[in-house]
């Protein structure tokens, strides 16, 4: 079976309408206008980070390890995803209070925690 694609390959819009459904033991089909979630709209990218985070528990470390990458990466990925979501990503002041406390139960290096910080700065 194939993926849904997330985006019209004709125009690059990602509001794709669902006007078809069909029942895979049955064959009966259901025409329509449907909706799909928020989930279902985002790029294999963000589902596939999604899917890995859940995984893990939401537990950052694990999915550094998973995806083998730094703490940065993790949390730039898991902020990618929520602003493709249509959500706001919380404000500096949490984030370095994250990255702080990050640093306190050793899961992300001084060095690391210096450069989120950095790139931090560089998106106010």
């Amino acid at each position: 079976m194939r993926k849904m694609i997330g985006k019209c390959p004709v125009c690059d819009n990602t509001k794709l309408e669902i006007t078809r459904l069909r029942c895979s033991e049955c064959g009966t089909s259901i025409e329509g206008r449907f909706s799909t979630s928020k989930l279902g709209g985002l790029s294999t990218e963000h589902q596939e980070f999604i899917e890995i985070f859940i995984k893990c528990r939401g537990n950052i470390k694990e999915v550094e390890k998973e995806l083998g990458v730094s703490y940065p990466t993790v949390r730039g990925k898991l902020d990618n995803v929520i602003k493709a979501l249509g959500y706001t990503v919380g404000e500096t002041t949490n984030r370095k209070k994250e990255i702080l406390a990050a640093v306190e139960k050793k899961e992300m290096s001084p060095e690391e925690a210096v450069k989120a910080l950095k790139d931090l700065g560089q998106g106010e």
